[in-house]
């Protein structure tokens, strides 16, 4: 990381004892302190009902961080200096008159607060309110909102307007932990310092686009909230959204948050609508159903242990063929797809070059002379471009060869390990700096586009389709893009 002003502040963590918080976000504050990041008066206040003392809520955190965090990044003497900042509140986040000891305790620094909701979407404003009757905020306070924001437009209008009360825009962070990661920064420099690609990103020269989201668990225990959201609203309407936007859009004034965001926004007013027809061309649901994974069997979604409707029609996978209707991207397909217990953890996005329109070589190789760029975020990030060489042999005329230019980041930057996406989201928090964070009108165009969708699922009640564990989603999935005449990446691998 970059040096950079140690700011000084107090970072109030509400939902300090959940998932997110013990197994992301104070890791990511961990490998900060250890990088010495954090200004030595920054503390984190962690807040949650949960009726423990200081000392087990220390010993909580300090097992998680063993847990999720490489032994050989584990540094006593950072270790031990990053628990030193950490303070334990018993509160109930609903409970008014509670917030007095969050104040009290604020007072003992009056430092400029931060706080971050790793709490549901549907009591923000509730937190709002309450930290404003007890004094806890002004204008140097800042506020981080995990996603999703509502369930549609409406509900996260709702959210927004109550969270406005007490915030100004540039107060509030909504959180895409997507933006965060190191390929999708990348993404800016690759097409916009670099006229190689940046003069070949348009509808003369680019084909069609992928973006996979594929993930190989289940719900691990979050049906409560999965069941009622769904992988199009838990996935598609933020983190594939977010990168279509990045892949898609114009380039900004310059780097400033909102050069950025006005650019995004543009393009998600440019997705073109899904009337009827889109939405049973070139839209697939589906739900998982039993099958396999590495040899164990997988039970279905309706199967799993915490499942509490056995005809739940909630999809599990999502496929969707976009299209932006502007001047860059004239009928220039954008494939995206998300869905859990697949046949691997990936996220990549392909963008897929067209042919050359003389073609000389081999008749029958004539399918594989594309290039491709390869942009993937999880597990390997890194970046690889398929081109197109002869390949080597006397007896072999002149045959091509495709292979990969191929820039992997924990081999290229060997010296250093990739931050995780968390921990540059809280540096630019505590710096104040909202570039990768997303704007309240990206979120509500947003909704905009995929409540078309979920609507006319509900119209027209049908079923997900299914597909077993451990595979690449349904069939249809398949047909969808194969009736392009184009094909997943990993099915012509």
């Amino acid at each position: 990381m970059p040096t950079v002003a140690k700011t000084k502040c107090d970072i109030a963590l509400f939902g300090a004892q959940g998932d997110l918080a013990l197994r992301k976000l104070f890791p990511a504050l961990y490998q900060l302190d250890k990088a010495n990041l954090l200004a030595p008066q920054l503390r984190v206040l962690g807040l949650a009902r949960s009726p423990i003392d200081q000392e087990n809520f220390l010993e909580t955190v300090r097992i998680h961080l063993c847990k999720f965090i490489a032994p050989n990044e584990i540094d006593e003497i950072a270790l031990a200096r990053f628990l030193a900042r950490l303070f334990y509140i018993e509160i109930d986040f609903t409970d008014g008159s509670a917030y007095h000891t969050l104040h009290d305790k604020l007072c003992e620094t009056n430092n400029p607060l931060v706080c971050y909701f790793a709490t549901p979407a549907a009591i923000y404003g509730e937190i709002c309110q309450n930290l404003s009757n007890a004094g806890c905020i002004d204008n140097q306070t800042r506020i981080v909102l995990e996603k999703p924001i509502g369930y549609d437009l409406a509900s996260s209008k709702k959210i927004n307007d109550a969270v406005a009360q007490h915030f100004a825009e540039e107060q509030i962070y909504r959180i895409d932990h997507y933006l965060g990661k190191e390929t999708v920064q990348n993404l800016i420099a690759l097409r916009f310092a670099n006229s190689l690609f940046g003069s070949q990103w348009d509808h003369n020269h680019i084909d069609h686009i992928e973006i996979t989201v594929a993930e190989t668990i289940g719900i691990e225990h979050r049906w409560g909230y999965f069941d009622r959201a769904g992988q199009l609203r838990d996935m598609v309407q933020n983190h594939l959204l977010q990168l279509l936007c990045l892949i898609a859009m114009d380039p900004p004034n310059d780097l400033s948050a909102d050069s950025i965001r006005d650019e995004k926004v543009k393009v998600l007013k440019a997705l073109k609508p899904i009337d009827t027809h889109s939405l049973n061309h070139d839209v697939i649901r589906g739900q998982y159903c039993a099958g396999s994974f590495q040899g164990q069997l997988a039970p279905g979604y309706l199967e799993e242990p915490e499942g509490k409707d056995s005809q739940s029609c909630t999809e599990t996978f999502v496929a969707i063929k976009a299209q932006i209707c502007n001047w860059r991207w004239a009928n220039v397909p954008f494939y995206l797809r998300t869905g859990k217990r697949m046949t691997e953890k990936l996220s990549q996005i392909i963008i897929h070059f067209k042919r050359p329109p003389h073609y000389i070589f081999a008749p029958e190789q004539r399918d594989i002379a594309e290039n491709k760029l390869i942009i993937r975020l999880q597990p390997d990030e890194g970046i690889s471009l398929q081109v197109l060489t002869k390949d080597q042999g006397l007896e072999k005329g002149m045959r091509l060869k495709p292979g990969p230019l191929k820039l992997n980041f924990s081999d290229t930057f060997h010296t250093q390990r990739i931050p995780d996406a968390y921990e540059r989201l809280f540096l630019e928090v505590i710096q104040g700096s909202q570039y990768l964070f997303v704007r309240r009108d990206e979120i509500e165009y947003a909704w905009v586009w995929c409540d078309q969708i979920i609507n006319g699922w509900q119209s027209q009640n049908t079923r997900p389709q299914k597909y077993p564990a451990g595979s690449w989603g349904p069939v249809s999935s398949i047909a969808m893009i194969t009736r392009d005449g184009k094909s997943w990446h990993e099915d012509s691998a």
